[in-house]
């Protein structure tokens, strides 16, 4: 026994869409799978890249703040928190996601070198 549709438009729209635009929310054409490989790298990039950003800046503050070591570890994981949703918003609200990613990578290369930086030359941590 088969079930009668909802309304009866719905089984004619249903017979006469092709499967690429039977689902509008899961299309199967380039442009859908463009914009949720996008999606997947912007939260990609979102939850490492702002995770690998948020421990540098970290880092950096609590190497260079000139006040002693707790204090200055304390502010660093304080401003850290604080950026990790910025990030966040950054990978989305960016206008690609390949701007999205250069916009993360270009700071955490710098802070990153100058973390090497400072255990390079050996100075005390």
């Amino acid at each position: 026994m088969t079930q009668a549709p909802a309304h009866p438009s719905s089984a004619a729209r249903q017979a006469d869409a092709s499967p690429s635009t039977r689902h509008r929310w899961l299309p199967v054409n380039r442009e859908g799978l463009l914009y949720r490989g996008g999606v997947a790298v912007r939260a990609l990039a979102a939850i490492v890249g702002g995770y690998l950003l948020s421990a540098l800046i970290a880092a950096v503050m609590a190497l260079y703040l000139p006040t002693d070591r707790l204090e200055a570890s304390l502010t660093g994981s304080m401003v850290a928190v604080a950026v990790y949703p910025c990030v966040a918003m950054w990978m989305f609200a960016a206008r690609s996601a390949g701007r999205a990613v250069a916009g993360l990578l270009l700071p955490c290369a710098v802070l990153g070198a100058v973390v090497l930086a400072h255990f390079y030359r050996g100075a005390p941590a």
